[in-house]
């Protein structure tokens, strides 16, 4: 006999990654609830969205991440509870640990993480205080609610990292210069949303990946940023002239950047690209390697989202 699938709450579902976690949980067979504040659609692509999730046999649970008796309820509903709330949400996540705590039927947490490794980076201001040190303190909370977990380390997603050809704050290709910080060769990682969202569900009621960290990390999409333009230069027949921004000046660009936006992300990827942050091995005793513990998984490449981009 085939074991019943888990029944999976996703917290913060209708956001940027959210949705694939959704639509991986719904494809991957598992009955599947997305917390909303409100069933009514507010507008036409938040009405897509909600049907989308509704055609896939996803139920819509009303809730709030500030109304505890309706977090409570929803999170009753389920075995697992994902979280991919956004950045000024990550610290509340406390809350969504109380009411776990409160429930007591859910067997494993996956907070939303996916980014930099909270209790590893040595990140600068202000990605520091906005993602390293919250999500360090929903770790520990987690650990001392004695909530069964699971951490999701993905590099860059491919729709913040790639469009641009891995030039910071860039949305299109290079024309004739790219923009790269430091020297260019810290090797990097890209993760395409949807395969986040599929690894995050194949792992969330997996054994093997409870209380550790599961890294996202596919071999054939880590490259560092000049490998990444030479790839981009074979398949557009075009050379482009590398500008190299020393870490001084990344700092300096991080202190007056235009937006509070801006300096988060330049702050991010001086993290990666100059301090080379996703470079490491994983340690056995508290992490797993996803492309190994789920062979099967077709991941997108770097080398066919590029493609799309032609």
């Amino acid at each position: 006999m085939t074991s019943e699938k888990s029944k999976i709450l996703v917290v913060g579902g209708t956001g940027y990654l959210g949705r694939h976690v959704v639509a991986a949980s719904a494809r991957l067979g598992h009955p599947t609830f997305a917390l909303v504040r409100d069933t009514a659609a507010s507008d036409a692509a938040r009405a897509a969205l909600l049907k989308s999730f509704q055609d896939a046999g996803v139920t819509l649970v009303k809730g709030d991440l500030y109304d505890r008796a309706s977090l409570v309820s929803a999170v009753k509903l389920a075995d697992v509870v994902i979280s991919t709330v956004g950045a000024p949400q990550i610290a509340d996540q406390t809350r969504l640990i109380d009411a776990i705590k409160e429930a007591g039927n859910v067997k494993r947490f996956i907070p939303s993480e996916f980014g930099l490794d909270a209790d590893r980076s040595g990140a600068v201001e202000p990605a520091r205080s906005t993602f390293i040190t919250t999500k360090a303190a929903v770790r520990r909370a987690a650990e001392a609610a004695g909530v069964p977990y699971t951490l999701v380390w993905t590099g860059y997603f491919f729709g913040y990292g790639l469009p641009g050809i891995g030039q910071v704050l860039a949305q299109s290709p290079p024309a004739d210069t790219a923009v790269v910080l430091g020297g260019g060769d810290a090797r990097v990682s890209f993760v395409d949303e949807g395969d986040i969202g599929t690894y995050t569900v194949l792992a969330a009621d997996d054994p093997r990946a409870a209380n550790r960290t599961l890294y996202v990390k596919p071999p054939a999409n880590t490259l560092s940023h000049n490998e990444l333009l030479a790839l981009w230069e074979t398949k557009t027949g075009r050379a482009f002239e590398r500008v190299h921004i020393p870490e001084d000046a990344v700092l300096k660009q991080i202190q007056e950047a235009r937006t509070p936006l801006d300096s988060i992300l330049l702050s991010i990827w001086h993290a990666v690209h100059v301090r080379g942050e996703h470079e490491f091995e994983i340690d056995p005793s508290s992490g797993v390697d996803a492309t190994e513990l789920y062979p099967d998984v077709k991941y997108t490449t770097v080398d066919e989202y590029l493609n799309r981009l032609l």
